[in-house]
C-alpha cells in the first residue's frame, strides 16, 4: 500500500450534520427529530478523562467536522467462499453498474416507518468504509481457499463470508470493501447462522498481518505510531518499535484471536476483547476502560462517529494521530468522509434493536443450583440483575482516581486487580474498567478485558493465575506463559459449584 492509500484508511471519520427533520414519504408515517451528532458542547462532556487527564482527548470543532463531506453507501454484494461462488458470478459483477443507495445528493432507502429506518441501519452497519487497495485485502485473497484455511475465516451455511462485500464504484471495477461495524460486530455461529451486533469471529488482525508483510517499513511503523501513540506514556509503549522487523509486527498481529481486536488507541500488547452491542441501550458507559458515557441515542451516534476515524484527528496534549509524519497538523477534511446525521441515527436505531439468539441452555436444577450460588458468592453486587452489571466503573490496579472524580462518574472505590495495562498504558486508558454484563455469555468467548480465556470454564480455572498458565485465548506475541491474575471470584468453588454457577451464567 502506498501511503497515500494507508492514511486515506485510517483518516476515515463519520457522522455530524445539520441535525433536520427526516423526510418521510408519509406524513402518518415515523418523524423522528434526529439529534446533532457532532455539538460542541455535548462532546466536551462526552468522555471519561484519561488517567493522566492533562492529555485527554480535544476532538475537532463542529465547525471543522461539518466540512467533512457525506460518505455515500454503495450498493453491496456478497463474497462467497471459493467453493460456494455461484458460476460466472465475478463476470456479472463486472458488468453490473455503480449504484449509490443514501448520499446527501439525493439518494436514500425508504425512511417512512420506523421499520424502514431500523432496515437502513443494519445497512450503514453493514457498510464499509473502505474499498480497494484502502481495504488492504485483494480478490485474490478472499477467493482464495488459503486464505481461508490459514486463518480459520468463518463462512455461513450459504458460504458467504459475511465481513466484507464487494462493491462496484466504476463499472468493470470489482473491489473489496471493508471495515464497517459489521466488521468486529457480525458472528458466526455454530450453526451457520448469522448474528449481528455481538462479539464477532472474524480473525480481524490475523488476516490483517498479511498487510503488514506487504507494505515498505517505514510506512507500517508510521501506522504503528498512529493506531497506538502515546507519546506522553513513561515508558514509551512504542519506544521499541524501530527494532522490531517488518515480520516481527505482522506476527503480533497474529498472535491476536478472533474475539479480540487491537483497535485504534490500544496496542496488540493489550488489545480489548470486542464488545458485544446486544443490548447496548443498557449500558452507561461504552469501551472496555469506559472511555465514553452513553447518556442518550445522540451519545451512541457520536461514540460511530469517534470511532469510524475522529478519535484519529483528536489531540492527545498537541499529539494528533493522523497528523503524521509530525504527528502534529491536522489533515484536510476534503481527504475524509462521514456519515451523516440521518445515517448515524438509523445506525444508532439498529444497533438498539439487535437482539441476541434463541438461548438452547435450559434453566434446569444445575442452573438454580448456580444462581444461589451466584446470590451467596455475592456476584450480584458487581453483576447486578436483570441487567447483570452495575453500569459502575471500577479500578485499575495502581490506579488512584483524581480528586471530584466520584462526582462526575459512577465508580466503586475497589480493583479486582486484573491487568491494568489496557487501563494505564494505551491511548484509551482511563484508569477505570467498566462492569460488563454478564447477559449473553454463553454465545461469547475471549473473556477478560483482553480476552485471555476462550470460555468460562478456562476462565473460572484457578490455574490461569499462575507464572506457568499458558491461555487458551490471547497471549502477548512472545511469550510462552502468561498468568492471567485478578478477579479471583469464583475461583475456589468446588468442581460441582463451578459447573452450576456456569451452567446458571449461560442461561442469561
Amino acid at each position: 500500500m502506498t501511503a497515500a492509500v494507508r492514511w486515506a484508511l485510517i483518516l476515515v471519520a463519520c457522522a455530524c450534520g445539520a441535525g433536520l427533520r427526516a423526510q418521510s414519504a408519509s406524513t402518518a408515517g415515523f418523524h423522528p427529530e434526529v439529534p446533532k451528532a457532532w455539538d460542541d458542547a455535548a462532546i466536551a462532556t462526552l468522555e471519561v478523562r484519561l488517567a493522566n487527564p492533562i492529555v485527554s482527548a480535544k476532538h475537532v470543532s463542529a465547525d471543522y467536522y461539518y466540512k467533512i463531506p457525506v460518505r455515500p453507501i454503495y450498493k453491496m454484494y456478497p463474497i462467497y467462499a471459493p467453493d460456494r461462488e455461484p458460476k460466472g458470478y465475478m463476470d456479472w459483477l463486472l458488468h453490473e453498474e455503480p449504484v449509490i443507495i443514501w448520499d446527501d445528493k439525493g439518494h436514500s432507502p425508504p425512511l417512512a416507518t420506523e421499520a424502514d429506518w431500523i432496515k437502513a441501519g443494519e445497512m450503514v452497519f453493514d457498510a464499509p468504509v473502505v474499498f480497494g487497495p484502502r481495504a488492504g485485502y485483494t480478490i485474490q485473497e478472499v477467493r482464495d481457499p488459503a486464505w481461508y484455511r490459514k486463518d480459520a475465516v468463518p463462512v455461513t451455511k450459504d458460504g458467504i463470508m459475511p465481513f466484507f462485500y464487494y462493491t462496484v464504484r466504476k463499472k468493470g471495477t470489482v473491489e473489496v470493501a471493508a471495515f464497517g461495524c459489521g466488521t468486529c460486530h457480525t458472528r458466526v455461529m455454530p450453526d451457520g447462522n448469522v448474528l449481528k451486533g455481538p462479539q464477532g469471529n472474524f480473525p480481524v488482525d490475523r488476516t490483517f498481518a498479511n498487510v503488514f508483510r506487504r507494505g515498505p517499513l517505514d510506512l507500517v511503523r508510521a501506522i504503528q505510531r498512529a493506531d497506538y501513540g502515546a507519546p506522553w506514556l513513561n515508558p514509551d509503549p512504542l519506544a521499541g518499535l524501530d527494532k522490531l522487523s517488518q515480520n516481527d509486527i505482522a506476527l503480533k498481529f497474529e498472535a491476536v484471536p478472533p474475539g479480540v481486536d487491537a483497535r485504534f488507541g490500544t496496542g496488540t500488547d493489550s488489545p480489548p476483547q470486542i464488545p458485544d452491542l446486544v443490548s447496548v441501550k443498557e449500558r452507561r458507559y461504552l469501551d472496555h476502560t469506559g472511555l465514553q458515557e452513553h447518556r442518550s441515542i445522540a451519545d451512541l451516534m457520536r461514540y460511530a462517529a469517534i470511532n469510524q476515524g475522529e478519535d484519529l484527528l483528536s489531540s492527545y496534549a498537541g499529539f494528533i494521530p493522523s497528523g503524521g509524519p509530525q504527528f502534529s497538523k491536522l489533515p484536510d477534511p476534503s481527504t475524509q468522509d462521514r456519515y451523516s446525521n440521518e445515517q448515524l441515527y438509523a445506525l444508532a436505531l439498529f444497533v438498539y434493536s439487535c437482539q441476541p439468539p434463541p438461548n438452547p441452555n435450559k434453566f434446569d436444577a444445575l442452573a438454580e443450583h448456580g444462581k444461589r450460588i451466584f446470590g451467596r458468592a455475592g456476584c450480584a453486587g458487581c453483576h447486578t440483575p436483570p441487567l447483570y452489571t452495575n453500569n459502575k466503573l471500577t479500578l485499575a490496579e495502581g490506579f488512584t482516581p483524581p480528586p471530584g472524580a466520584d462526582k462526575k462518574y459512577d465508580i466503586m472505590p475497589l480493583s479486582v486487580g486484573t491487568d491494568p495495562s489496557l487501563a494505564l498504558k494505551t491511548r484509551r486508558g482511563t484508569g477505570y474498567y467498566k462492569v460488563p454484563s454478564l447477559k449473553g455469555v454463553w454465545y461469547r468467548s475471549m473473556f477478560g478485558h483482553s480476552g485471555w480465556c476462550a470460555t468460562l470454564e478456562d476462565w473460572f480455572d484457578p490455574r490461569r493465575t499462575r507464572d506457568d498458565y499458558v491461555p487458551t485465548g490471547f497471549i502477548p506475541y512472545g511469550a510462552k506463559t502468561y498468568a492471567v491474575k485478578g478477579h479471583p471470584f469464583g475461583l475456589d468453588l468446588s468442581a460441582e459449584d463451578k459447573k452450576a454457577l456456569i451452567a446458571f451464567l449461560k442461561t442469561i
